[in-house]
């Protein structure tokens, strides 16, 4: 009776409030610092990440010192050395002297609308026409690396600029190409019927000119070969044309002023007198032919 009176000897059934109240204490307190840690944990990845975006050279410094970074490394390692200064220089630098090429070839604006005018007063075409055959020349020009002057220059002496121009031996449009003999250069333009599609004409012609001058070793030699007199001693004054046109393309596209009218050069033509052998123009249709 005394001991259930005066509870001197505790039940065991009865819960011990003070052990509660300090397990609960314990409790709460290592989810306040858990809490804490993954806050400041958070907050320096958040500020890494910072600092890498705004200084990406210290990207290297923190993967060096992430656990997570080395063992990526040590799962997918490879044998391959990492890319030197000097080998990531030339890799940029090589697309540069393509573009400074196709910078040349292309010329510049001005230098095109020069080249526009002057061949549109002295051949009689309209300037919108000219102005299109004189920028796909330049893009052709620039696809097979020839000089667009001297696309220009065959395509003035052969045609007149008429893209419709007709020979008596089927030398069809701008540059006079031989069509039928060149069939499968316009399989992909379109067939035969594109050989007086000016776009088409402009890209065959220059493609056939270009290899000439390939395998003739020079332009003077090419053009011989483009105009068919390869097994004639000469190519009937073609070349000089050819190339006098090229020489005044050459000072209009550098702002020269050129007159639009044939002026005769003396000198030029007494030197090329005696290498120049009459030929008449249905001999060098015919040598086309069987150059071709």
């Amino acid at each position: 009776m005394l001991q259930q009176l005066f509870n001197l000897t505790p039940g065991y059934s009865e819960p011990n409030v003070a052990m509660k109240i300090v397990a609960a204490g314990k409790h709460n307190t290592f989810i306040t610092v858990l809490h804490h840690t993954m806050m400041v944990l958070g907050v320096a990845a958040i500020a890494a990440l910072g600092i890498m975006f705004l200084k990406p050279e210290l990207t290297d410094d923190f993967q060096a010192i992430s656990p997570f970074f080395k063992e990526d490394l040590a799962e997918g390692q490879t044998d391959a050395a990492p890319a030197s200064l000097a080998s990531i220089a030339g890799d940029l630098a090589a697309p540069k002297v393509s573009t400074v090429e196709d910078t040349r070839l292309l010329g510049n604006a001005k230098q095109q609308q020069s080249v526009t005018t002057w061949l549109s007063k002295r051949y009689h075409v309209s300037a919108d026409a000219t102005n299109m055959l004189v920028s796909e020349a330049y893009l052709t020009a620039k696809d097979i690396k020839l000089d667009p002057l001297l696309i220009l220059s065959v395509m003035a002496i052969e045609s007149g600029l008429n893209p419709f121009a007709e020979s008596p031996v089927g030398a069809q449009g701008l540059m006079q190409v031989m069509s039928k003999v060149h069939q499968e250069k316009f399989d992909e333009l379109g067939g035969l019927k594109a050989a007086l599609n000016p776009v088409a004409n402009i890209r065959v012609g220059a493609q056939i000119l270009k290899e000439y001058v390939t395998r003739g070793g020079s332009v003077e030699a090419g053009l011989k070969l483009y105009v068919g007199a390869a097994m004639s001693d000469s190519d009937g004054g073609y070349g000089n044309k050819v190339l006098a046109e090229y020489h005044r393309l050459k000072d209009v596209s550098n702002g020269k002023s050129v007159p639009t009218f044939n002026t005769v050069n003396t000198q030029l033509t007494t030197a090329s007198k005696p290498e120049i052998i009459k030929v008449s123009d249905k001999h060098i249709e015919s040598e086309k032919l069987a150059a071709i």
